[in-house]
């Protein structure tokens, strides 16, 4: 079962640019909306509510453009945020056990999701779940997730998975089965608090220590053994 609202494509961008995910605007528009409403009522405290709701929300929704790095045999971070945990996992898609890399987005951080490497999308699952805080290990298995297998053009495959958080409730895909993505490529986004894992397949090694911040689309995250 998977959650995809449709295909979605976009080219690797180089500008530093910001626009607003589009899942945003209902939001923004509403809390804007109520913002002039009170304020013409003269409701001075429902006015300063919807004010900071506005705020957050622009904030929240925004989806800046990065500068993807051209260099050959790395992965990007899927996400913006922390890195809270590089440790061997099971693969939900394959079920090996491979090296992982968790980055876990708090509600200030972008939730826009991008593509680590250029590859074909070959497998799409969603797991319905609870809503544990996603920086803890069970989170990886208990909470809503949406993961995601791509093969990249040397033939390696590469998981990633989205996991809802606390507060999440909502996970959007904009990618299908099939589907060829390049490196930095959006593909989705999680509503409010966030997590996603990154499954590295051999040869591949961190590029990341616990603690880092990381850009979608533009902090290299994984690199490969040299030959």
């Amino acid at each position: 079962m998977s959650p995809c609202l449709g295909t979605c494509r976009y080219p690797e961008m180089k500008k530093t640019s910001c626009s607003l995910a589009p899942e945003g605007y209902p939001i923004i528009f509403f809390t804007a909306l109520g913002t002039l409403a009170f304020a013409m009522l003269g409701c001075s405290v429902m006015t300063v509510i919807f004010l900071v709701l506005c705020w957050f929300s622009l904030n929240f929704f925004r989806d800046p453009e990065r500068v993807v790095p051209n260099e050959a045999h790395v992965a990007v971070s899927p996400a913006d945020g922390r890195v809270v945990k590089i440790e061997r996992m099971e693969d939900p898609v394959s079920g090996e056990t491979r090296l992982c890399v968790c980055v876990f987005m708090n509600l200030f951080n972008v939730h826009v999701n991008r593509a680590p490497v250029e590859g074909t999308v070959t497998a799409i699952q969603y797991y319905p779940g609870k809503f544990f805080n996603a920086s803890l290990d069970k989170a990886s298995k208990d909470n809503e997730r949406c993961a995601y297998q791509m093969t990249d053009p040397d033939g390696k495959t590469w998981t990633f998975v989205q996991i809802a958080g606390l507060i999440a409730r909502r996970i959007v895909c904009h990618t299908d089965l099939g589907d060829t993505l390049t490196r930095g490529q959006r593909f989705g986004m999680i509503r409010f608090g966030s997590r996603v894992d990154l499954y590295l397949p051999d040869g591949y090694i961190p590029a990341v220590s616990l603690g880092d911040s990381v850009l979608a689309g533009q902090t290299v995250l994984a690199r490969r053994v040299s030959d």
